[in-house]
């Protein structure tokens, strides 16, 4: 709409900025006009005095008022649930919903009772269990003091990884327990794969038919109390996961010594023009490709043809069946549910007999190292044609790794620490897809297809002042080197403590020099290490903690937070097994103590784990 107001007060710049105005307002914006502009109905009536002016408070004052609250829980490791939780808020909030958005560790469980419309969207960590953020709230909801919901609707969407035995367990376990509380679904809970983008616009769009449905007859005067609301919404780049930034390798070093039974490559891409943001903490995300060789093989061994037309998403998107399972297609890993969809296809006897659930155990060694060539191999040949067999293959998974830098002392770069993964499994040699493609075929000049992956759940402290325990082993040390260089850029002066463990001094150091000069130039203030393979005993970070047990309780006493990253299997287990133990002997608590303590520390934000 043009304003033309001949009659008005306003002149023709104001009237241009009107114009201006008025296509970019949004439906929120308008609603607040509408009681702007009733406020002071007299004033306005004598100041716009045309049609146009009338036509303009008209559509304002037509646009429907916000209806019921809905609150959005967020239980998020990699930041994936976090992003998804952002963009429904967002959604719904140009639909006039009234949203509130938090971070399950930042919602008071006891709320949960005022709460009319839940969304829950949450990621499975490890054996199935609740990320950390989202723990607190995963057991009070499954404790004696969770109160009935009989008033509740809610809904679940769950990502996971269905190579793992515990697909999704968290939102399931969510998705019953809710219902057992007395809560109705607005929509059934939806079970994403890595490849989650399509199921979760379907689960959001499916939400909110039923939100839209019931809105005119199912408003509520009252809100559910939510104090400390998250308003921190950030500014999206143009590229994404869906839509990543080529860019450019600028160094590609590797960090391990001569002789080293290690490949640890650091990485420095160029993001200039991109508009990606990051913070020390973040995540960055490579789109990665399979090996060409290794793509030839399994072409061979199966009798495709290369040059066959196959389709690579919904939309009949199609490449050839080289570029297509180079670019597209998981091939270097195996999964159950991916074995059951190929039983289904070739009606093989042996394939049903492994996938029996008597087999179980049988299954999983055979999982175990092995990728599609084995499969075929073990068995094949298959008839079905490959235009129909690999619409049982899932998307190459995106990998993400820590951020080893601040942007702040790195504009429009970004730098990763990545371990080139290799191994022989089952007579063949294997290799990591993303790891050995950032270590063998990315040359200086090359480009990655890259995105940022925001990770509220370890970040640094607001307070400059507050001290840090960081705790990695290998590549885990990536974020701290991030942490280091924010710390020196802006001058914060809180105390730092870097626990680092590897297998050799000589070789395996990574970053020896810049943690040396930070230690010289006080930016860091300690640091112990831990190399397993220089003494006949194995020690690790752990037992460097439970050496400075004295010192490491001091530090927690003084308001110290706790960052560990690396590997959740081992290290970060031993490393929470030692925390623990400092705590019972340092600050003379037995284990129920001691557990109510640490977990005391993540409330707070003050243990903050990124592991895999």
């Amino acid at each position: 709409m043009q304003l033309q107001l001949k009659n008005s007060p306003f002149d023709q710049e104001q009237v241009e900025i009107l114009n201006r105005l008025l296509p970019t307002l949004t439906e929120n914006q308008k609603i607040w006009l509408t009681g702007y502009f009733a406020a002071s109905q007299s004033a306005v009536a004598g100041a716009v005095q045309d049609n146009a002016g009338a036509d303009f408070i008209a559509q304002v004052s037509e646009q429907p008022a916000v209806t019921r609250e809905v609150t959005i829980l967020v239980g998020s490791h990699t930041g994936n649930c976090q992003s998804i939780a952002e963009d429904v808020s967002q959604k719904l909030t140009q639909q006039n919903y009234k949203v509130s958005l938090f971070s399950m560790d930042d919602f008071k469980p006891k709320e949960l009772k005022k709460v009319e419309d839940l969304l829950v969207i949450t990621s499975t960590h490890g054996d199935g269990h609740p990320p950390d953020n989202a723990i607190a709230f995963y057991d009070f909801l499954h404790s004696k003091r969770a109160p009935e919901l009989n008033d509740l609707r809610f809904s679940v969407l769950s990502l996971g990884d269905s190579s793992y035995e515990f697909f999704c367990q968290t939102g399931k376990d969510f998705d019953k327990r809710l219902e057992e509380l007395g809560g109705e679904r607005i929509y059934p809970r939806v079970d994403a794969d890595l490849e989650f983008e399509e199921l979760a616009e379907e689960w959001f769009e499916g939400v909110v038919s039923v939100l839209n449905a019931s809105k005119e007859a199912n408003r509520s005067s009252s809100q559910a109390a939510q104090p400390n609301q998250s308003t921190e919404v950030e500014t999206p780049s143009a590229y994404s996961r869906t839509n990543p930034f080529r860019a450019e390798v600028l160094e590609n070093l590797n960090l391990n010594g001569r002789g080293s039974n290690k490949e640890t490559r650091h990485l420095e891409l160029d993001l200039e023009g991109a508009n990606l943001a990051y913070e020390p903490g973040d995540s960055l995300g490579i789109i990665p490709e399979n090996e060409a060789d290794l793509v030839d093989q399994l072409i061979e061994s199966t009798g495709w043809n290369p040059e066959e037309s196959v389709a690579i998403n919904k939309q009949g998107e199609t490449r050839s069946l080289r570029d297509a399972l180079i670019s597209t297609f998981e091939i270097t890993s195996l999964s159950k549910p991916l074995l059951e969809k190929v039983a289904q296809l070739t009606e093989n006897e042996e394939l049903n007999k492994l996938l029996d659930p008597e087999n179980k155990e049988q299954l999983q060694a055979y999982i175990h190292g092995r990728d599609l060539i084995d499969l075929t191999q073990d068995f094949g040949p298959w008839q079905v044609p490959v235009t129909e067999f690999v619409k049982v293959l899932r998307k190459i998974p995106v990998r993400l790794y820590s951020i080893a830098s601040s942007s702040k002392a790195n504009p429009d770069e970004v730098h990763l620490t990545i371990g080139a993964v290799r191994y022989e499994a089952n007579g063949r040699q294997r290799k990591g897809v993303c790891s050995t493609q950032c270590a063998e075929r990315s040359d200086i000049g090359s480009t990655l297809p890259v995105f940022v992956q925001s990770n509220h759940s370890f970040r640094l402290p607001e307070n400059p002042d507050t001290p840090l325990i960081m705790i990695g082993a290998g590549t885990g040390v990536a974020p701290y080197r991030a942490f280091m260089e924010e710390r020196e850029e802006t001058g914060a002066e809180g105390d730092s403590w870097l626990f680092f463990g590897d297998q050799h001094f000589v070789t395996d150091f990574l970053y020896q020099t810049e943690w040396q000069r930070w230690l010289k130039d006080g930016v860091l203030s300690r640091m112990d290490v831990a190399f397993s393979r220089d003494s006949a005993e194995k020690v690790y970070v752990q037992h460097r903690m439970l050496e400075k047990s004295r010192d490491f309780y001091k530090w927690l006493e003084a308001g110290a937070c706790i960052y560990v990253c690396g590997d959740e299997k081992y290290m970060a287990k031993d490393v929470h097994s030692a925390i623990l133990s400092i705590l019972e002997k340092e600050g003379d608590m037995n284990q129920e103590e001691a557990e109510a303590y640490l977990a005391g520390l993540r409330s707070d934000k003050r243990y903050l784990r990124d592991v895999y």
